[in-house]
């Protein structure tokens, strides 16, 4: 396909969803042409030449506005684009858009839909992103994590989602809301092509082609809140162990039940404390234009005193060694991504508490698509790693990819 072509069959497909499904903030038909256009004339080709991209409203664009999805930054232009946009322009990525993000890509769902079922949420932060790659608006679409807002909503819309390790993208550019815990990655339909996509933002040959996959160790962790997830997640999460093994996959129970509720308690309250921070403009000029929710949890969180939050940090370095190094024998852990199926929409975008603890170390995580449960929504395992070894994790996600067909 010519970039013309590429241009408009994605708008086509885009035009054709977008009353339902409400994937984008930003959407202008002439400019992705007139992109398309100078692709074309100039002969320009790269890692990223073929693929349509939407970029999460929270990344600064020099040619559209970034909003975080509240009327406070409405029409707001930038200057230049964030570091990550830059890279994927460079690569002669197609972007399409700005995908819709949940209000500065906090818990207050947004208007996206679930393409599966417009009823269900698409999860959040990240629900434009993950929507769109699903519908077949984007082939590729970034995304930023500080609690789940990667791996949930690759969840719940079918699809692959790769947070890499923390800061393995720059920053440069996008509306923070931790500085411990915020990290960008990427969704895509496939994890050769997240890989190709992280890697190319992240200017990482190493992960753009990672690891021969082989058959990997992989340590199969129950969480102790386990009880909260829906049991047909939990039965699929033993089915790809069992049928894993089966084609020889090492697969032994992680050992390192003891510091995992004080690290989930550590990240909400380094979460809250950095995030009051980051809105504290937000908060003290335009308290009015913020959401009754969000107001809320902005409210409760500026009660966190320093001595919690420096104790957190505390948890963070200490805990955090401590399941590292029980996760060091093992390419990847295998875990539960989600609760399970997408929530309905009016209840919200779900709980990230299977999520947490990752973003909280630092280390990779990816979202395998893997079966439907018994509403006909898509479930999946989340594989991770410790910090630095995201090579081994795709590595071990290509082969279970290929296992599972």
């Amino acid at each position: 396909m010519s970039a013309i072509e590429l241009a408009e069959t994605t708008l086509m497909r885009i035009e054709r969803d977008e009353d339902a499904l409400h994937a984008y903030a930003w959407l202008d038909r002439d400019a992705v042409m007139a992109e398309a256009r100078r692709l074309d004339s100039q002969g320009l080709h790269g890692p990223l030449s073929g693929h349509t991209v939407a970029v999460k409203d929270i990344f600064d664009t020099a040619d559209m506005p970034t909003g975080c999805g509240s009327p406070i930054h409405a029409g707001r232009r930038p200057a230049k684009d964030a570091a990550a946009v830059a890279a994927i322009r460079a690569a002669c990525g197609l972007v399409v858009g700005k995908s819709v993000t949940t209000e500065f890509a906090q818990f207050p769902p947004a208007a996206t839909r679930n393409p599966h079922n417009l009823a269900h949420s698409p999860g959040g932060s990240s629900s434009g992103s993950a929507a769109t790659v699903a519908a077949g608006g984007a082939s590729l679409a970034t995304g930023t994590q500080t609690a789940g807002s990667i791996i949930r909503p690759a969840a719940f819309c079918g699809i692959v989602g790769y947070k890499p390790s923390f800061a393995v993208i720059s920053r440069n550019g996008l509306s923070l809301i931790s500085e411990t815990l915020d990290t960008i990655g990427g969704f895509a339909r496939t994890v050769s092509e997240v890989a190709l996509f992280v890697g190319v933002m992240a200017g990482r040959g190493d992960l753009v082609t990672p690891l021969v996959p082989r058959a990997p160790r992989l340590a199969l962790w129950e969480t102790p809140d386990e009880g909260d997830a829906d049991p047909h997640a939990v039965a699929e999460l033993h089915r790809v162990a069992q049928v894993a093994a089966s084609a020889g996959a090492v697969v032994e129970p992680l050992p390192a039940a003891a510091p995992w509720n004080g690290l989930l308690e550590a990240q909400k309250v380094i979460m809250a404390w950095e995030g009051v921070r980051a809105l504290a403009f937000e908060r003290c000029f335009h308290r009015d234009l913020l959401s009754a929710p969000l107001r809320a949890y902005l409210d409760e969180a500026a009660l966190t005193s320093p001595e919690a939050y420096l104790a957190a940090l505390h948890t963070r370095r200490t805990l955090g060694a401590e399941l590292s190094a029980a996760m060091e024998p093992f390419d990847a852990v295998l875990t539960l991504s989600a609760r399970g199926e997408a929530p309905l929409a009016e209840t919200g975008t779900g709980d990230p508490q299977f999520n947490r603890v990752w973003t909280l170390l630092g280390g990779p995580a990816l979202h395998l698509p893997t079966a439907r449960g018994p509403l006909g929504l898509p479930i999946g395992v989340q594989l991770v790693a410790t910090p630095g070894r995201d090579p081994g994790l795709l590595g071990a996600a290509l082969w279970l990819e290929s296992v599972l067909g």
